[in-house]
């Protein structure tokens, strides 16, 4: 099952994918939530009544509607650094020993299609491919085994990073929560429709040139293994967000670095999910405002 986020006519809601087309829940099945956070916690009713009315209801074609961010502003938006032995050789670090966690804070999301902005404060823009987990039941302490039981489903995650204001201070959140730099999407494939997460092909590129291939059998901590780690310290909650880290082939990696600028395209895929594409465009002026 693929769970989207769309607006079509000036109205947002949850819509199931199917082929080409999209169902809209909110007309097939008028009683469910409309918004995505609200209809992954209703749970497994709620899957079970949306896959009883899509059966027989209208379809809008892709085309017709604009694709959003899944999950609008997650609950929490966390994410692990060096998570890819390819990636860690690439970085000059050592193996961790444990997750690296961040947060990117969840005003940074935008869609599959949306723009990323250039920031006026820094030109080290880089992209970083990566699987996201989607959590889809509120828990605690939950064991590697039981980990997949949480798990509402997974999208495409860019964790777009400004590198040198990552790197100014140990902890890295301010470098990775500009506004735009959390693109996700292109829609939530649930657990049962992806089976074993950790045998996914991850592929990056910018203005058509492969930057990044790697598998998801690769990640030094699975997603399995995160949950349980993540949960051991704190409640996860349905629509939180785990980004589980990039592979080889960021642009500060490059020799010469390879940083992203106005004009670029970033188009991230991984199997059996989708792509996100996103172009870079300068931080507009209107970006600087008081509500």
């Amino acid at each position: 099952m693929k769970l989207a986020t769309f607006t079509h006519a000036g109205a947002t809601r949850v819509g199931m994918v199917d082929g080409d087309n999209i169902v809209d829940l909110a007309e097939a099945a008028p009683d469910l939530p409309r918004e995505m956070v609200a209809f992954l916690a209703a749970g497994s009713a709620a899957l079970e009544a949306a896959a009883r009315a899509v059966k027989s209801a209208a379809r809008l074609p892709l085309t017709t509607v604009r694709l959003e961010a899944p999950i609008r502003r997650p609950p929490k938006f966390l994410a692990v650094g060096l998570n890819y032995a390819d990636h860690v050789k690439e970085s000059g670090q050592e193996t961790p020993v444990f997750p690296t966690i961040f947060n990117k804070q969840s005003t940074c999301v935008v869609g599959p299609r949306d723009a990323i902005h250039l920031p006026s404060v820094s030109p080290m823009l880089d992209y970083e491919g990566e699987l996201g987990i989607v959590i889809g039941r509120r828990c605690r302490r939950v064991t590697r085994q039981d980990a997949a039981k949480v798990i509402a489903g997974y999208l495409v995650v860019n964790d777009v990073t400004v590198r040198d204001w990552q790197f100014r201070v140990p902890t890295w959140t301010m470098g990775k929560s500009f506004d735009t730099h959390g693109p996700t999407g292109p829609w939530i494939v649930t657990g049962d429709e992806i089976g074993d997460p950790h045998r996914l092909a991850l592929r990056t590129w910018v203005n058509g040139d492969l930057r990044q291939s790697s598998n998801t059998k690769e990640l030094i901590f699975d997603c399995f293994a995160l949950v349980e780690h993540l949960s051991t310290a704190f409640t996860l909650e349905p629509g939180d967000i785990i980004s589980t880290g990039t592979p080889a082939g960021v642009g500060v990696g490059m020799n010469p670095p390879q940083l992203l600028k106005a004009g670029d395209i970033v188009r991230i895929e991984i199997e059996d999910i989708g792509e996100i594409e996103n172009e870079v465009v300068e931080e507009p002026l209107e970006a600087a405002h008081i509500a």
